[in-house]
């Protein structure tokens, strides 16, 4: 029985990663966005790809007190031992609410381009009309379009037009993001209100213009909140405010004991 991997392998001399010399020929020569895309993609990514990478990474490292962010901090508080387990809680947070937009958008995305098969829009007008039908059918559905909307960003997310714009100059703006920017135009005339594109969609627009499937996308999020994490958890050991929070819930709860409906058998 063989058990086949291109990833990585040792012997008692060498670490081989990607076909490369680890010491040799990566480390010092490959930064860790380069690396972590090459990883994902099995694909050495060009220098356009790694600026559009890192800056999805960038803009998805934290939004503040969230709370993949609290929850890293209060398990850091109950278990100072165990700092791995201070990140994974944070990690463990990550869902339709936090950080699995990017996913979701992205899905989204190809799903709709997908049902156009080769036959791509080549202008605005005719991105519009393929962005129309996403929104009416989503809407129909009952469905949220994911990637529009955002809990403090009420008017626009000032992620968005840098991330766009970074695409466009390493001339990787491809038809993910073109969709996703049609929705932006289109969807007020269809929901009846205008809703900001949130960074979390434009970062799953962007990584699936580089080439990667939807199902590894929320990983990137990961990677990118794990640094975050580690910020936070790094803030903790000097400025400590899990036990306050832990305190502010533990005196201002309320006990309420659950009402029981007993009934009286009759024997």
């Amino acid at each position: 029985m063989e058990y086949p991997t291109g990833i990585g392998t040792s012997d008692t001399t060498t670490i081989r990663l990607l076909g490369h010399d680890l010491a040799k020929e990566l480390i010092g020569n490959v930064g860790f966005g380069e690396l972590a895309l090459w990883l994902a993609t099995q694909q050495r990514p060009t220098p356009q790809q790694v600026r559009v990478f890192e800056a999805v990474l960038v803009s998805l490292a934290d939004h503040g007190f969230t709370p993949t962010a609290i929850a890293a901090r209060l398990t850091l508080y109950s278990a100072p031992d165990a700092l791995q387990g201070a990140m994974a809680a944070g990690l463990l947070g990550g869902g339709s609410r936090f950080l699995g937009v990017t996913e979701d958008t992205g899905r989204f995305l190809a799903d709709t381009l997908a049902t156009v098969g080769d036959h791509l829009p080549e202008t605005d007008e005719q991105w519009d009309t393929l962005a129309r039908r996403a929104v009416r059918e989503q809407r129909a559905a009952g469905r949220f379009v994911p990637g529009l909307g955002h809990p403090v960003h009420k008017t626009a997310d000032p992620r968005t037009e840098v991330i766009i714009a970074i695409a466009e100059q390493e001339n990787l703006r491809g038809p993910h993001l073109r969709l996703f920017e049609a929705i932006g135009r289109v969807h007020p005339e269809i929901l009846g209100r205008k809703l900001p594109l949130n960074g979390a969609g434009v970062a799953g627009a962007a990584l699936a213009d580089l080439g990667l499937p939807p199902q590894l996308l929320r990983g990137v999020s990961l990677l990118a909140r794990a640094a975050g994490l580690l910020g936070h958890i790094a803030e903790e050991l000097h400025n400590p405010i899990a036990p306050a929070i832990y305190a502010t819930i533990d005196r201002n709860a309320v006990y309420q004991p659950p009402e029981h409906n007993e009934t009286t058998e009759q024997h």
